[in-house]
């Protein structure tokens, strides 16, 4: 498949957020890091994937391509521009960011208002995206993605944080609402289809009185930060287990035995 024509120059985020937007009224608003990915490695190759020790993608040929897998495409929300980069609302992007760099390709930007990167996620072909308009209206963008790479919502990932998790909490589903998460809404609606698998990252409630779409436009607080890089990373081994071991095996894997003490 041939890959777009690379379009020179970032275009001005705010062009892409419609006035009325600015402050939205729901608990949820934009905010995230546009940066790219370090790492520039053929992810076609064998051995491109980073090995990371205790998880089964690291075992020897993890990296190979997986007979009749076929590809998917995996979403980090949040907004762009740097303003927004260590904001709560963008531990999707932060997550698509540790996975084009364990798959070692770095991002392009492209026709759909994407930044994106492929190559293979423990055998499995994978593209890794973040959208470059605003979390409200994410949506057109992962559509369009989508419909280049003629990938349907049953092997789409949107990556996203979640006010009502706790902070550290992985949860992954297939389906359902948008619970007031702005970029949900704009993906669903542009998809036409709610059947999309979602990789869910708790930020926690504000504190307090604090308005939610002021909280999640803030950055991790200072007792946070220890914590929130496991956090990622465990979400990002977590969209590793969907694509390579499907729905179930990975709800095994991260979600807590409720028998458990």
């Amino acid at each position: 498949m041939r890959w777009p024509r690379r379009i020179r120059g970032p275009k001005t985020p705010g062009r892409d957020l419609p006035a009325s937007t600015a402050r939205p009224g729901t608990e949820r608003a934009g905010g995230e890091r546009a940066s790219g990915a370090a790492g520039s490695a053929d992810a076609s190759q064998p051995g491109a994937e980073r090995s990371r020790p205790g998880a089964q993608r690291s075992q020897p040929g993890a990296e190979r391509s997986q007979p009749g897998a076929e590809r998917w495409l995996v979403v980090g929300l949040g907004n762009p521009g740097p303003q927004y980069a260590g904001n709560r609302h963008n531990a999707g992007y932060m997550v698509a960011d540790l996975l084009a760099a364990r798959i070692g390709s770095g991002f392009r930007r492209d026709k759909s208002r994407t930044q994106s990167a492929t190559g293979r996620l423990s055998g499995v072909p994978v593209v890794i995206a973040k959208p470059m308009s605003f979390m409200n209206v994410t949506g057109p963008p992962v559509a369009a993605l989508a419909a280049f790479y003629k990938i349907p919502p049953a092997r789409i990932a949107i990556v996203h944080d979640e006010l009502d998790l706790p902070l550290g909490t992985i949860r992954l589903k297939l389906g359902g609402g948008d619970g007031g998460h702005n970029g949900l809404r704009s993906v669903t609606r542009a998809l036409s289809a709610r059947e999309y698998y979602r990789v869910r990252i708790g930020i926690g409630r504000p504190p307090g009185r604090q308005d939610p779409a002021d909280y999640v436009l803030r950055d991790f607080g200072t007792s946070e930060r220890k914590e929130v890089p496991l956090v990622l990373e465990r979400a990002a081994d977590a969209v590793e287990a969907l694509v390579r071991l499907g729905l179930a095996a990975a709800q095994n894997e991260f979600h807590p035995d409720p028998t458990a003490s």
